[in-house]
């Protein structure tokens, strides 16, 4: 969570009722994802992040399954639920009732689905609105095409004079002829810093006589004005902030652009990202100078790689910790430990619970689940190991599996340090190998090993001539042999 500097507000309010319909979804819009964190995540991460007194998140569409996921983000955060009259006035008139009614000095009202508002600007806004001793500040941006957002009217002072809604603009232009309205670039964010008293006074009094039937917001300003307050604005040049996301195209344009912005942060810090195009690293990754991330590669959820480690290509890495000097190359891995210097890849599926030592290493095309390697161990290719612990140094043969599962139970395979085990090796587990033991290629090991032993149970090699020619006649495989000099049996 970021740090600010601004004056620490009464109240944030976050309002989060809408059902987005747009985005055709049965995920409520405000938990759609992404960078790692929903849309309201995102939002309430900022709004936490100036310390209020009291922080309210405002409810509606599925409920239930919306206000479980912000207690989740935020543990102790109070939860509104917004009524059937609709409006943002509502909305804020309904969070402001979880506030204690004593509650004096600034109400900061933000959205559940802005996910770039950044701390910095929120502090911007609270800084301005107590150092200028404004009733309302309103957080504005200046669009290319204002088409949808509230239009701000300023008077002859600069200072703003109300909001005036997109359709009802669009509906003075139709009736009046004057487009001045529709034709303003400067538009409201939806996100204010208020005095508390003024909303207490002022709220319950807002009308739903307007185009959409709905209390207003934005009529607290002319409100504040016609009390004699100050309204004002604080702007932000990055428009990106104040973007909402109403349907999947948003949602992705939103994405990229946040994707881009913890890039350009990591690379900062000395990080190379040599495609970031196709490099994806979610905001609640942590990342070490000299980190090297290759094309196609995506960090999700608590990841954290070290100092000089090299990740990718086609690389993707959830929860899972990488040490320094660590390489990891077409490996898909979650809740793993990949200690100092180890090599993973490529073609390696690393699942929970994998934990691999110091200079040890996964090679191509293994699975492992639940396990422990220890340091310099080596499981070079073509195997399984679940629920198993294998000792440090010891060295695995290629085509080993440890087969933990009999059907109802699991059970683990113990190998100890210094073990060498041959190619198509099976531990039928509950198994022990001794610390420096051998095992035969195809051996099926389902007793304990002693230490320094090796386990054979090979069946003598029968040859029966003739086999082919006579038991697969017409085949290519008779004709071949045949060519060859094999004879009829």
């Amino acid at each position: 969570m970021s740090e600010t500097t601004a004056p620490r507000p009464s109240a944030v309010i976050v309002l989060a009722a809408g059902q987005g319909t747009r985005m055709k979804s049965a995920t409520p819009k405000v938990m759609h994802t992404i960078g790692g964190r929903s849309l309201v995540g995102h939002a309430l991460h900022a709004a936490a992040s100036l310390d209020p007194e009291h922080l309210v998140a405002v409810v509606r569409h599925e409920r239930e399954k919306v206000a479980a996921h912000i207690e989740e983000q935020l543990p102790g955060i109070a939860i509104a639920d917004q009524d059937e009259i609709p409006g943002t006035g509502r909305a804020v008139e309904l969070g402001l009732e979880a506030v204690p009614a004593e509650t004096e000095g600034t109400v900061v009202v933000t959205y559940g689905d802005v996910p770039l508002l950044t701390p910095e600007t929120l502090a911007n806004l609270v800084s301005t609105h107590e150092a200028d001793g404004n009733a309302v500040t309103v957080l504005t941006a200046t669009l290319e095409d204002p088409t949808g957002y509230g239009r701000i009217v300023r008077d002859a002072a600069g200072l703003v004079e109300r909001i005036m809604e997109h359709k009802d603009a669009v509906a003075h232009a139709e009736s009046t002829g004057d487009s001045s309205f529709v034709e303003i670039a400067e538009v409201n964010s939806g996100i204010y810093a208020f005095d508390a008293a003024l909303l207490r006074r002022t709220l319950p009094t807002l009308s739903t006589d307007n185009v959409q039937g709905e209390k207003y917001l934005t009529d607290v300003l002319g409100l504040a004005r016609a009390e004699g307050g100050r309204v004002a604005s604080v702007g932000t040049d990055d428009v990106w902030e104040v973007e909402g996301a109403n349907d999947r195209r948003q949602l992705s344009d939103l994405g990229r652009q946040l994707n881009d912005r913890v890039l350009r942060h990591w690379m900062k810090e000395g990080v190379t990202v040599i495609d970031p195009s196709s490099t994806w690293v979610d905001v609640t990754v942590q990342l070490s100078n000299d980190v090297l991330l290759k094309p196609g590669t995506q960090l999700h959820g608590t990841t954290t790689v070290g100092a000089d480690a090299v990740i990718g290509p086609d690389t993707t890495l959830t929860d899972t910790e990488v040490g320094a000097g660590a390489t990891v190359k077409r490996t898909d891995a979650t809740g793993a430990v990949i200690d100092a210097n180890a090599t993973v890849g490529p073609f390696t599926y690393l699942r929970p619970g994998t934990v691999l030592g110091e200079d040890g290493k996964i090679g191509a095309f293994y699975e492992t689940k639940n396990v422990t390697v220890g340091r310099g161990a080596k499981l070079s290719h073509l195997g399984y190991a679940g629920d198993a612990e294998i000792g440090e140094y010891t060295n695995i043969g290629c085509g080993n599996i440890t087969a933990n599962y009999d059907g109802v139970n699991k059970y683990r395979t113990t190998i100890g340090a210094h073990v060498r085990t041959g190619s198509n090796t099976v531990f039928t587990a509950p198994v022990t190998v001794g610390d420096g033991a051998y095992t035969g290629a195809g051996a099926v090991v389902r007793e304990d090993v002693p230490a320094g032993a090796l386990a054979l149970n090979r069946v003598e090699q029968r040859i029966i001539d003739g086999w082919v020619v006579a038991k697969r006649p017409g085949t290519g495989s008779a004709d071949a042999a045949e060519a060859a000099g094999a004879d009829r049996d």
